[in-house]
Protein backbone atom coordinates (compact mmCIF):
# COMPACT_ATOMS: atom_id res chain seq x y z
CA UNK A 1 0.00 0.00 0.00
CA UNK A 2 1.39 3.50 -0.53
CA UNK A 3 -1.41 6.16 -0.44
CA UNK A 4 -0.32 9.78 -1.48
CA UNK A 5 0.85 10.44 1.84
CA UNK A 6 3.00 7.78 1.86
CA UNK A 7 4.63 9.26 -0.94
CA UNK A 8 4.71 12.58 0.13
CA UNK A 9 6.67 11.86 2.91
CA UNK A 10 9.33 9.77 0.29
CA UNK A 11 9.03 13.07 -1.56
CA UNK A 12 9.85 15.61 1.36
CA UNK A 13 12.65 13.20 2.81
CA UNK A 14 14.78 13.10 -0.31
CA UNK A 15 14.48 16.75 -0.51
CA UNK A 16 15.66 16.46 3.27
CA UNK A 17 13.24 18.66 4.57
CA UNK A 18 9.50 18.60 7.15
CA UNK A 19 6.29 18.75 5.56
CA UNK A 20 3.36 21.66 6.11
CA UNK A 21 0.57 20.20 7.32
CA UNK A 22 -2.23 22.49 7.82
CA UNK A 23 -5.51 21.53 10.10
CA UNK A 24 -8.71 23.09 9.34
CA UNK A 25 -12.34 21.61 10.40
CA UNK A 26 -14.77 20.70 8.01
CA UNK A 27 -17.56 23.34 7.94
CA UNK A 28 -15.74 26.23 8.82
CA UNK A 29 -16.02 29.15 8.99
CA UNK A 30 -18.90 28.01 6.40
CA UNK A 31 -19.35 25.22 4.05
CA UNK A 32 -18.17 27.20 1.12
CA UNK A 33 -15.66 29.30 3.39
CA UNK A 34 -13.99 26.09 4.52
CA UNK A 35 -13.65 25.42 0.52
CA UNK A 36 -11.69 29.04 0.56
CA UNK A 37 -9.39 27.87 3.11
CA UNK A 38 -8.56 24.63 1.38
CA UNK A 39 -7.81 26.54 -1.56
CA UNK A 40 -5.63 28.96 0.22
CA UNK A 41 -3.76 26.11 1.82
CA UNK A 42 -2.80 24.57 -1.53
CA UNK A 43 -2.38 27.87 -3.35
CA UNK A 44 0.23 29.24 -0.37
CA UNK A 45 2.11 25.91 -0.39
CA UNK A 46 1.17 23.20 2.10
CA UNK A 47 2.39 19.98 2.20
CA UNK A 48 -1.08 18.13 3.34
CA UNK A 49 -4.24 18.68 4.94
CA UNK A 50 -5.86 17.34 7.46
CA UNK A 51 -9.79 17.93 7.67
CA UNK A 52 -11.05 17.93 11.02
CA UNK A 53 -14.47 16.00 11.98
CA UNK A 54 -16.38 18.52 14.08
CA UNK A 55 -17.16 16.96 17.80
CA UNK A 56 -19.21 18.17 20.52
CA UNK A 57 -16.80 16.98 22.78
CA UNK A 58 -13.24 17.30 21.58
CA UNK A 59 -11.03 16.66 24.22
CA UNK A 60 -7.54 16.78 22.62
CA UNK A 61 -8.84 20.10 21.42
CA UNK A 62 -8.26 23.49 22.96
CA UNK A 63 -10.82 26.84 22.66
CA UNK A 64 -10.21 27.45 19.42
CA UNK A 65 -10.97 24.60 18.15
CA UNK A 66 -13.67 23.72 19.78
CA UNK A 67 -15.61 26.56 19.02
CA UNK A 68 -14.75 26.58 15.38
CA UNK A 69 -16.30 23.10 16.24
CA UNK A 70 -19.27 24.55 17.43
CA UNK A 71 -20.23 26.89 15.07
CA UNK A 72 -19.35 24.13 11.84
CA UNK A 73 -21.73 21.52 14.57
CA UNK A 74 -24.29 24.66 14.70
CA UNK A 75 -24.47 25.10 11.16
CA UNK A 76 -25.40 21.76 10.06
CA UNK A 77 -22.05 20.01 9.55
CA UNK A 78 -21.91 16.10 9.43
CA UNK A 79 -20.32 13.67 7.61
CA UNK A 80 -21.72 14.38 4.21
CA UNK A 81 -19.63 17.78 4.84
CA UNK A 82 -16.57 16.62 6.10
CA UNK A 83 -16.09 14.32 2.95
CA UNK A 84 -17.11 17.25 0.81
CA UNK A 85 -14.60 18.98 2.06
CA UNK A 86 -11.79 15.90 1.93
CA UNK A 87 -13.06 15.50 -1.71
CA UNK A 88 -11.96 19.26 -2.33
CA UNK A 89 -8.55 18.85 -1.00
CA UNK A 90 -7.55 15.84 -2.40
CA UNK A 91 -9.32 17.49 -6.06
CA UNK A 92 -6.46 19.98 -5.74
CA UNK A 93 -3.55 17.14 -5.78
CA UNK A 94 -3.15 17.46 -2.14
CA UNK A 95 -2.57 14.25 0.20
CA UNK A 96 -5.01 15.08 2.83
CA UNK A 97 -6.39 12.80 6.02
CA UNK A 98 -10.02 13.00 8.09
CA UNK A 99 -9.23 13.97 11.99
CA UNK A 100 -11.83 12.65 14.15
CA UNK A 101 -12.61 11.76 17.29
CA UNK A 102 -13.66 7.44 17.33
CA UNK A 103 -17.61 7.99 18.21
CA UNK A 104 -18.41 9.79 14.57
CA UNK A 105 -16.42 6.37 12.75
CA UNK A 106 -18.81 3.99 15.00
CA UNK A 107 -21.52 5.87 14.46
CA UNK A 108 -21.39 6.35 10.72
CA UNK A 109 -20.21 2.78 10.70
CA UNK A 110 -16.78 1.52 10.94
CA UNK A 111 -16.08 -0.19 7.19
CA UNK A 112 -18.14 2.55 5.72
CA UNK A 113 -16.20 5.44 7.03
CA UNK A 114 -13.05 3.47 6.18
CA UNK A 115 -14.23 3.13 2.02
CA UNK A 116 -15.85 6.92 2.10
CA UNK A 117 -12.21 7.95 3.11
CA UNK A 118 -10.86 5.73 0.10
CA UNK A 119 -13.55 6.74 -2.29
CA UNK A 120 -13.26 10.63 -1.83
CA UNK A 121 -9.15 10.12 -2.71
CA UNK A 122 -7.87 10.69 0.94
CA UNK A 123 -5.06 8.89 2.67
CA UNK A 124 -6.40 8.10 6.28
CA UNK A 125 -7.33 9.05 9.29
CA UNK A 126 -5.87 10.15 12.78
CA UNK A 127 -8.16 9.24 15.79
CA UNK A 128 -6.72 10.75 18.90
CA UNK A 129 -8.81 8.59 21.36
CA UNK A 130 -9.01 5.46 20.29
CA UNK A 131 -6.46 2.94 21.88
CA UNK A 132 -4.41 0.43 19.94
CA UNK A 133 -5.53 -2.22 22.30
CA UNK A 134 -9.43 -1.83 21.05
CA UNK A 135 -8.07 -0.62 17.15
CA UNK A 136 -8.27 -4.04 15.36
CA UNK A 137 -11.82 -3.34 13.46
CA UNK A 138 -10.43 0.07 12.46
CA UNK A 139 -6.86 -1.10 11.54
CA UNK A 140 -8.74 -3.95 9.74
CA UNK A 141 -11.38 -1.23 7.87
CA UNK A 142 -8.52 0.53 6.99
CA UNK A 143 -5.88 -1.92 5.78
CA UNK A 144 -9.19 -3.30 3.89
CA UNK A 145 -9.43 0.33 1.90
CA UNK A 146 -5.54 1.00 1.75
CA UNK A 147 -5.95 4.06 3.88
CA UNK A 148 -3.60 4.53 6.62
CA UNK A 149 -4.29 4.56 10.14
CA UNK A 150 -2.57 7.64 12.31
CA UNK A 151 -2.36 7.26 15.95
CA UNK A 152 -1.36 9.78 18.81
CA UNK A 153 1.05 9.37 21.23
CA UNK A 154 2.15 11.92 24.28
CA UNK A 155 5.57 12.83 26.06
CA UNK A 156 3.25 10.44 28.55
CA UNK A 157 3.52 7.56 26.37
CA UNK A 158 6.40 4.91 27.65
CA UNK A 159 8.51 4.05 25.44
CA UNK A 160 6.89 0.41 25.72
CA UNK A 161 3.94 1.87 24.63
CA UNK A 162 5.41 4.19 22.19
CA UNK A 163 6.53 0.53 20.53
CA UNK A 164 3.14 -0.66 20.48
CA UNK A 165 1.22 1.99 19.17
CA UNK A 166 3.65 3.26 16.31
CA UNK A 167 3.04 -0.93 15.28
CA UNK A 168 0.05 -0.13 14.19
CA UNK A 169 -0.02 3.01 12.81
CA UNK A 170 0.66 4.07 8.99
CA UNK A 171 1.58 7.34 7.29
CA UNK A 172 3.02 9.22 9.83
CA UNK A 173 3.14 9.07 13.51
CA UNK A 174 1.25 12.09 15.41
CA UNK A 175 3.46 13.13 18.46
CA UNK A 176 1.49 15.68 20.34
CA UNK A 177 4.75 18.20 21.63
CA UNK A 178 3.03 18.52 25.41
CA UNK A 179 0.68 17.14 27.63
CA UNK A 180 -3.01 19.21 27.10
CA UNK A 181 -4.80 20.62 24.28
CA UNK A 182 -4.38 22.14 20.85
CA UNK A 183 -3.75 25.91 20.15
CA UNK A 184 -1.22 28.71 18.81
CA UNK A 185 1.45 28.96 22.08
CA UNK A 186 4.44 31.47 22.45
CA UNK A 187 6.73 28.53 21.91
CA UNK A 188 7.24 24.45 21.26
CA UNK A 189 7.69 22.01 23.96
CA UNK A 190 11.20 21.33 25.35
CA UNK A 191 9.72 17.82 25.23
CA UNK A 192 8.61 18.00 21.56
CA UNK A 193 12.63 17.14 20.26
CA UNK A 194 12.86 14.33 23.57
CA UNK A 195 9.52 12.65 22.12
CA UNK A 196 10.48 12.61 18.61
CA UNK A 197 13.88 11.32 19.16
CA UNK A 198 12.17 8.13 21.72
CA UNK A 199 9.46 7.44 18.54
CA UNK A 200 12.69 7.29 15.89
CA UNK A 201 14.44 4.47 18.13
CA UNK A 202 11.48 2.09 17.42
CA UNK A 203 9.98 3.07 13.82
CA UNK A 204 11.12 4.52 10.59
CA UNK A 205 7.25 5.52 9.88
CA UNK A 206 7.40 9.26 9.78
CA UNK A 207 7.00 12.01 12.76
CA UNK A 208 4.70 14.84 12.62
CA UNK A 209 4.46 17.15 15.65
CA UNK A 210 1.64 19.05 16.50
CA UNK A 211 -0.23 21.40 19.34
CA UNK A 212 1.16 24.65 19.71
CA UNK A 213 3.28 25.45 16.15
CA UNK A 214 2.02 28.89 15.14
CA UNK A 215 5.02 30.97 13.42
CA UNK A 216 7.86 30.38 11.17
CA UNK A 217 10.91 30.29 13.92
CA UNK A 218 8.07 27.44 15.40
CA UNK A 219 7.65 25.78 11.80
CA UNK A 220 11.86 25.86 11.32
CA UNK A 221 12.44 24.98 15.00
CA UNK A 222 9.98 21.79 14.30
CA UNK A 223 11.29 20.76 11.29
CA UNK A 224 14.75 20.86 12.17
CA UNK A 225 13.71 16.88 14.17
CA UNK A 226 10.65 15.98 12.92
CA UNK A 227 9.41 15.05 9.32
CA UNK A 228 6.35 17.07 9.63
CA UNK A 229 4.98 20.14 11.11
CA UNK A 230 1.17 20.23 11.84
CA UNK A 231 -0.77 23.55 12.22
CA UNK A 232 -4.72 24.39 13.13
CA UNK A 233 -5.63 26.78 15.45
CA UNK A 234 -3.15 29.73 14.14
CA UNK A 235 -5.25 29.38 10.96
CA UNK A 236 -8.18 29.96 12.67
CA UNK A 237 -6.84 32.46 14.59
CA UNK A 238 -5.96 34.29 11.53
CA UNK A 239 -9.62 34.09 10.10
CA UNK A 240 -10.95 35.09 13.39
CA UNK A 241 -8.57 38.01 13.59
CA UNK A 242 -9.84 39.27 10.42
CA UNK A 243 -13.24 41.77 9.30
CA UNK A 244 -14.15 39.76 6.01
CA UNK A 245 -13.71 36.06 4.74
CA UNK A 246 -11.31 37.13 2.24
CA UNK A 247 -9.22 39.20 4.47
CA UNK A 248 -9.61 36.26 6.27
CA UNK A 249 -8.27 33.95 3.60
CA UNK A 250 -5.14 36.73 2.65
CA UNK A 251 -4.17 35.83 6.42
CA UNK A 252 -4.43 32.74 6.12
CA UNK A 253 -2.39 32.34 2.65
CA UNK A 254 0.19 34.85 4.30
CA UNK A 255 0.44 32.46 7.21
CA UNK A 256 1.57 29.33 5.15
CA UNK A 257 3.84 31.05 2.96
CA UNK A 258 5.70 32.10 6.06
CA UNK A 259 5.21 28.75 7.72
CA UNK A 260 6.27 27.01 4.48
CA UNK A 261 9.55 28.75 4.55
CA UNK A 262 10.00 27.67 8.40
CA UNK A 263 10.17 24.09 7.00
CA UNK A 264 12.65 24.45 4.48
CA UNK A 265 15.11 26.59 6.98
CA UNK A 266 14.46 23.84 9.50
CA UNK A 267 17.53 21.69 8.16
CA UNK A 268 19.96 24.70 7.44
Amino acid sequence: MSTPLDQLFTKTRSENRAALIAYIPAGYPTQEGCKAVIDAFADAGVDAIEIGFPYSDPVMDGPTIQEAANTSLNAGTGAKEVFEALAHATARGIPSVVMTYWNPIEKYGIEKFAESIASNSGSGVITPDLPVDEAQPWTAASHSSKINSIFVVAPSTTDARLEKVTAQCSGFVYAASLMGVTGARTGISAGAKDLVDRIKKVTKIPVAVGLGVSTREHAKEVAGYADGVIVGSAFINALNGADSLDSGINAVRALVEQLALGVREGRG
